[in-house]
């Protein structure tokens, strides 16, 4: 029912009017809280399925079988390409199966997900390492200087610094054999 008062309208419900847009309002909120809920269930066995292959890949790294670690991450990486801890474990099961190229791209992936790992010392040197590995010098470089400059140091790793320098001499002297080859 409408009214039209100086120039204003304003509208009046009736009482089964008013009960219907109550009884609408709660059916959809009953049907909005049905629907999430299935959504999550369907989420929870998702991601329940993707943890169990993270685990057995991990599984498998622990006890020596290297082909199958690397197939299992590889299977998680598939279902779940943009996971940090995902990419991170490829990129250590890649890299200690000689696969550094692999490791780096990995390793790189999971630096792009969480910006916030070049405060993280162990994951600065393993980034470091790899990318030696991988023959990414200049990238190699950046990282143990920033690594250099931090003056980091892990109790599990005192001489961690150490180690730096020596990757770093390292580089230095693969592009100074690398300069003598092109000349």
């Amino acid at each position: 029912m409408t009214k039209c008062e100086k120039g204003r309208v304003t509208m009046t419900f009736t009482e089964p009017i008013r009960k219907y847009i109550l009884s609408g309002l709660v059916a959809f909120v009953v049907i909005g809280l049905i629907v999430a809920n299935v959504m999550a269930s369907k989420q929870d066995d998702k991601f329940k399925i993707n943890e169990a292959l993270y685990t057995q890949a991990i599984q498998l790294q622990s006890t020596g079988d290297m082909a199958g670690s690397a197939d299992a991450i590889k299977n998680v990486l598939k279902k779940e390409p943009n996971s940090e801890i995902a990419n991170y474990a490829a990129a250590l099961i890649f890299a200690q199966n000689g696969d550094m190229k692999q490791a780096a791209i990995h390793m790189q992936k999971t630096l792009d997900l969480n910006p916030y790992k070049v405060e993280d010392p162990r994951f600065m040197i393993q980034l470091g390492e790899i990318f030696v590995g991988a023959e990414k010098y200049e990238e190699a470089k950046i990282v143990l200087l920033r690594c250099q400059e931090s003056q980091w140091i892990l109790e599990d790793i005192p001489t961690y610094q150490e180690h730096v320098a020596a990757l770093l001499a390292q580089i230095e002297n693969s592009q100074l054999k690398e300069g003598t080859k092109n000349e």
